[in-house]
């Protein structure tokens, strides 16, 4: 019999958490407060106290080869960014291939995890539950929360002097589904993130008027990149993470910021972000092109309300809003776990590598999906479960608690460095944040030693995207499909698109070349050292 592991929520992360604690022959109860799996993928009409929700029309920001499981790719029929329907789907298919719904007590809620009292010999904690009116106990050797950051909702009411004297309607996005019932009123929007500027467009084709307030601004980019291939496969790639690295951080925010503009200039659109802060960047097609329309109009942050106006900082007033929504996100909270824990909890980056608190006198409490990303959340989830079940099984070990502060310590000052402003979410890079936990685990490609055996593979892996497939090549939890999987990433992305049959002799290849970014690379490398020759020369006359 294996460790017995309590796991809380059903969603991405505590699907992904059963599942790794019974390959690593773990004994895994996962308890999930309401009636399914899925976590916020699980839509309601009706918005329900307590619970996050997609809204009708959400469409995943991240495309289908970089947004699965290592060992469970989407169906290939499936367009490449998906409704929040197939992404349930999607998870009610992993749930049943690799029968995780067994170890789930649905409608079961955990409202306290304390300590065992012999906590510092065995490690164990005392989790309770309540579940149809019964409370109950249930000693466990580990416990993984994956209830995620989307816990309590941010209403940050105090910041807007007036709003209680505001005759109109206003909410929390919490409570948005669609625009029905919004017809021919004037919407005020703050906050344009990934959830402002997708209500800001969806409330435009029915609304009289809408205004997306902004503190901070953003930076705009399309799913699509060039040649219509999905944007984070083409730009979330090791070679342009390593070119990233090579570059100072000026030159590189310079270049990325030049290379946004491109598809439109975002200071004639009101939305350049203050100090072109690259901290906040959000997926939309449509927002540029309601906003050229007029049926969008960008306005600064609000200074105070009236009883139907809003008042903003440029001085600038708009007379009759009707409904104000919020979407200003939410907070992450953890009300079942002891008094002792709450403050190390306040931010993932109190933690080492986000996950595990360093100060524990045994590392078997450990935070599944709290963290934000720059790219889709599953990859990192999974290996961040494969990594914790290791480390509980005893495979892994942390080191010591005082080269974990140290890393928590780096990790918080580079984090920082990307932005000054403590208003916006620290987002680790994608690429860096997986290979720093598949090195954990020791799923790392070898890319170097990959490039004399397989240099084919080699190539896909460096030049090609980062997708979580990578880290079933080597190493514990290997996948005999990793390499066709890799291989074949881009016929998936063709497939849902090939609805019609055209004559070949007439279309032209335009997959991206990995010769063509060798040869951008090694040019790059060349102008690189070139510069610093001259200057080195120069600063040494």
């Amino acid at each position: 019999m294996g460790r017995k592991v309590a796991i809380i929520g059903a969603g991405v992360s505590g699907l992904a958490s059963i599942k790794c604690c019974l390959e690593e022959g773990l004994e895994p109860t996962c308890f999930e407060k309401n009636e399914a799996i899925g976590g916020l993928w699980q839509f309601t009409d009706i918005p329900e106290k307590g619970r996050t929700s997609v809204y009708r029309s959400v469409v995943s920001n991240t495309s289908k080869e970089m947004t699965c499981f290592s060992d469970f790719p989407f169906p290939e029929s499936y367009p490449n960014y998906l409704h929040h329907s197939l992404v349930l789907e999607y998870l009610k298919d992993y749930a049943k291939h690799f029968h995780l719904l067994d170890c789930i007590q649905f409608k079961t809620k955990v409202y306290s995890v304390r300590k065992h009292p012999d906590f510092t010999t065995t490690g164990q904690w005392v989790v309770y539950t309540e579940a149809n009116g019964k409370q109950a106990s249930t000693v466990f050797d580990a416990v993984m929360i994956c209830s995620g950051h989307y816990a309590e909702v941010n209403l940050p009411l105090a910041s807007f002097p007036g709003l209680e004297n505001f005759k109109g309607h206003y909410m929390h996005s919490w409570e948005y589904r669609d625009a029905k019932g919004m017809e021919g009123k004037k919407v005020l929007i703050l906050g344009a993130g990934n959830t402002g500027g997708d209500v800001a467009v969806e409330m435009s084709r029915t609304a009289a008027k809408v205004f997306l307030s902004t503190r901070n601004g953003a930076w705009v980019i399309s799913r699509m990149s060039k040649a219509g291939w999905p944007n984070d496969m083409v730009f979330q790639t090791r070679f342009i993470f390593y070119i990233q690295k090579l570059l100072p951080i000026s030159i590189r925010d310079k270049l990325l910021a030049n290379k946004f503009n491109q598809w439109f200039n975002h200071k004639n659109y009101g939305l350049i972000p203050i100090k072109s802060s690259l901290s906040n960047i959000i997926v939309n097609d449509e927002l540029p092109i309601c906003i050229l329309y007029g049926s969008v109009v960008v306005k600064p942050n609000v200074k105070r309300f009236t009883e139907t106006s809003a008042i903003f900082e440029d001085g600038t007033v708009e007379e009759n809003i009707d409904v104000v929504i919020f979407t200003t996100g939410y907070a992450a909270s953890f009300p079942f776990l002891e008094e002792s824990l709450h403050n190390a909890c306040k931010s993932s980056t109190f933690l080492y590598k986000q996950v595990f608190l360093p100060h524990l006198q045994k590392p078997t409490l450990a935070f599944i999906g709290f963290i934000s990303v720059t790219g889709s959340i599953l990859p990192p989830v999974e290996l961040q479960a494969r990594w914790v079940t290791r480390v509980f099984n005893g495979s892994n070990e942390l080191p010591p608690v005082n080269r974990m502060m140290n890393e928590i310590a780096k990790q918080k000052k580079r984090l920082l460095k990307k932005d000054t402003s403590s208003t916006e979410k620290k987002r680790e890079l994608f690429v860096r944040y997986m290979d720093e936990i598949a090195a954990c685990i020791g799923v790392k490609p070898n890319v170097p030693l990959l490039l004399l055996q397989d240099p084919k593979l080699a190539l896909n892996i460096f030049f090609g995207p980062c997708t979580s497939y990578q880290y079933r090549l080597c190493g514990p939890g290997q996948w005999k499909e990793a390499r066709n999987a890799i291989l074949t990433q881009w016929d998936r992305v063709l497939k849902p698109l090939k609805t019609r049959i055209i004559d070949d002799s007439f279309s032209k290849h335009t997959m991206p070349s990995l010769w063509k970014k060798i040869f951008h690379f090694t040019a790059f490398l060349g102008t690189t050292i070139f510069i610093y020759i001259l200057l080195y020369s120069f600063c040494t006359r």
